[in-house]
């Protein structure tokens, strides 16, 4: 217990439980949506029933973080991204594929709800990334469809993705985004908005009811770690043994023990758990466990 108490102070705005308890703080969240799309929003609402911090099992092992909309009826979808998957056996970036799934997502919860699809609201799927996906040091990315034969035609659809690059040296920025940029990179406080969010990620820290959630949330993580490695220990282990029978024990153990990683890791995915979670819980990298996700 005392390990995990410890681990949530060592926790940066860069870890994925932290970011989301920091951007459910209201007056935070709408200030940064404001500076980076450079209007002034009149309140914001979290779009789930409950804002805690679990895990949400899907059909592909995604969860989307935090989902907000504002008065204006905008839709928003902000994650952090610390790691730029990668599919190891086709040599794919998955980014790009996975914006597809959660703009998905989104409108698909809109229309269960009962709207038709012109009555579907603006998106922004927003990502803040420390690395530069696209390598040309913009400081934000943003996507909108255009006709290839006449870029000036825009096709009003209404979603826009954002990639936010903390490393970007080129394109304007507020100066709060940059100084949040500069924070999510170094921990450094340059203004008095990232003392703000420094200050409240203090108060997230010493908060009760946040450092009990860290706990139940690591030992539902490693409860679902341990079931998935003692199911996937027992379906590789025998496969690895059949065929070690005619291959050759040693082979055989040695490919039984490949075969417990992989399947360990598709039922973690199938739980929802993050790629890196089970990067971690498998030993495997997180290029491999993308690889085994996009089979």
């Amino acid at each position: 217990m005392q390990k995990q108490i410890s681990n949530l102070d060592k926790l940066t705005l860069s870890n994925d439980f932290l970011f989301k308890h920091v951007m459910l703080r209201k007056r935070i969240c709408k200030h940064i949506l404001e500076e980076l799309l450079h209007t002034r929003i009149a309140d914001i609402t979290y779009l789930e029933a409950e804002q805690t911090i679990d895990v949400y099992p899907d059909s592909h092992g995604i969860r989307l973080d935090v989902r907000i909309a504002d008065t204006a009826n905008t839709h928003y979808n902000l994650e952090m991204q610390v790691k730029n998957p990668v599919n190891r056996a086709t040599g794919k970036f998955l980014l790009p594929k996975r914006t597809r799934y959660y703009q998905a997502m989104l409108d698909t919860d809109m229309l269960q709800k009962g709207q038709d699809y012109d009555e579907l609201s603006p998106t922004y799927i927003i990502f803040f990334c420390l690395f530069d996906f696209f390598q040309d040091s913009q400081r934000i990315y943003t996507f909108k469809k255009r006709c290839l034969e006449n870029m000036n035609i825009e096709l009003a659809d209404e979603a826009v993705i954002m990639f936010l690059n903390t490393l970007g040296t080129k394109g304007d920025v507020s100066p709060d985004i940059q100084s949040l940029f500069d924070y999510i990179n170094s921990n450094t406080i340059t203004s008095n908005f990232t003392r703000e969010v420094a200050d409240t990620i203090v108060e997230i820290k010493n908060d009760k009811k946040v450092r009990d959630a860290y706990m139940t949330y690591e030992m539902r993580m490693k409860d679902l770690r341990d079931e998935a490695h003692a199911e996937g220990k027992a379906e590789g282990l025998a496969e690895g043994k059949a065929e070690g029978l005619a291959e050759g024990k040693a082979e055989g153990l040695a490919e039984g023990k490949a075969k417990e990683k992989t399947a360990t890791a598709k039922r973690l995915l199938s739980m929802g758990l993050s790629v890196e979670d089970i990067a971690k819980a498998t030993s495997l990298s997180v290029e491999q466990v993308e690889a085994i996700k996009a089979e």
